[in-house]
């Protein structure tokens, strides 16, 4: 993957399938080509894809798996479900090679609803259906479309707060897309959508900081004050025995394929052994943005950990092991006023955090913040955005496109 010339000639953007649980079942990968009319080389781009999200199915990978409704009385459709990735494809051509090659049993891949009605893209969405692949329409089309390119797609992509579409798409399940907090999504959910598209993360945080955090959140805290002075492994032991759940969540994090040790951890001081305090810090602060117990908090703390994993990718090539653990912190914390509903000011107040950290996330400013405009951009899928914000901080597009499969990939291990 990393050596794929394909990198340097696209530009990825991603984005959460969230489902009634509010859990994360899909990822949405979106590729813009250098031009719109450009393609490019497909078998490089799905090979890239495959070592992110390998075609076999992993065991326990969740599923939202359902019926659509037929699209007559009596007339059958195969139980379908929602696949690991959804490739968002944002160029005509680039999006016809792709329907061209072989399905992927991972994937599923998102056709505009204009260019659905296109007499040219009738046999080629048919037969990529036939052959086992997992199409989405997105948008509704301005006329009728034949029953069997309709019959082609398992789902259908609206916006969040539009009208159901009923029988202009046949009946297919939606998904919502836009809903940009966790109100609009479960408003969304409520309407008959079985899935929304997007990350809800514009919800408002409370100016005051007075209330309380969670006795569980509270023992994150007090262990990463204790890491920073670096107290002794008893003491620090004695703090995590307070929620013993805590412990088995580090040891799953550190003894995960993400984390890459050749040894398995099998206590917190032999943690504090292997690593020595610095490195244990950054896995604390996954811990702190892990430890809200709210199911609405789910798409957050996916956010954060991929927020966190693509900043130290994107530092990858400073060779500074201490900016790479520090973009790492910066990441995961970037959504902590969120997931706590804390000002952001007060919690780090209470929370040890190097100076650029601070920097970035209270005043917005120094060495880190471009780089969190640069990861807002990718989640966004805003192409003008996410090569404005590279060429401000001198990464090209292979450098950024690799760091964030690597970022995906290495959380997907963690989850």
């Amino acid at each position: 993957m990393h050596d794929l010339p394909i990198l340097g000639q696209v530009a990825l953007g991603y984005s959460p399938v969230i489902d009634r649980q509010h859990a994360v079942v899909a990822t949405r990968l979106t590729v813009f080509p250098e031009h719109p009319d450009a393609g490019c080389d497909v078998q490089a781009l799905l090979a890239a894809v495959d070592a992110v999200w390998p075609p076999a199915a992993e065991e326990g990978a969740p599923e939202l798996s359902l019926n659509p409704r037929p699209l007559k009385p009596g007339a059958a459709r195969p139980a379908m479900s929602l696949r690991p990735v959804s490739l968002n494809l944002a160029g005509e051509r680039l999006l016809a090679e792709v329907l061209a090659a072989p399905p992927r049993p991972q994937l599923m891949i998102e056709v505009p609803a204009f260019l659905a009605a296109e007499p040219a893209f009738a046999a080629p969405l048919v037969a990529h259906a036939q052959a086992g692949g997992t199409l989405l329409i997105k948008g509704r089309p301005l006329a009728e479309l034949p029953a069997d390119v309709l019959q082609a797609f398992a789902f259908a992509i609206v916006d969040h707060d539009a009208a159901p579409a009923g029988s202009a798409l046949g009946g297919l399940a939606e998904l919502r897309a836009g809903a940009r907090t966790m109100g609009a999504v479960d408003a969304a959910l409520q309407r008959g959508a079985i899935a929304t598209l997007g990350w809800p993360s514009d919800e408002p945080v409370p100016h005051s900081g007075r209330q309380g955090v969670p006795p569980d959140v509270q023992v994150v805290m007090q262990l990463i004050q204790g890491v920073d002075r670096e107290e002794p492994v008893a003491r620090l032991e004695a703090v995590l025995k307070r929620d013993p759940t805590l412990g088995f969540r580090l040891l799953r994090y550190l003894n995960s394929p993400a984390f890459g040790l050749s040894v398995e951890i099998s206590s917190f001081g032999h943690a504090l052994m292997m690593l020595g305090y610095q490195r244990l810090k950054r896995w604390l602060a996954l811990l702190l943005a892990s430890s809200s117990r709210s199911a609405a908090a789910k798409p957050l703390m996916y956010e954060a950990v991929r927020r966190g994993l693509l900043m130290e990718e994107l530092a990858r090539g400073s060779g500074d092991a201490e900016m790479r653990g520090e973009m790492f912190i910066c990441g995961v914390f970037s959504l902590l006023d969120q997931l706590l509903q804390q000002p952001m000011a007060a919690l780090l107040g209470n929370v040890p955090v190097p100076e650029r950290v601070r920097q970035a996330l209270v005043d917005e400013t120094g060495p880190f913040h471009p780089y969190i405009e640069l990861v807002r951009a990718i989640e966004q899928e805003s192409v003008f955005d996410i090569r404005e914000r590279a060429e401000g901080l001198l990464l090209g597009r292979g450098e950024v496109n690799r760091a964030v499969l690597a970022a995906l990939a290495a959380a997907r291990s963690l989850d």
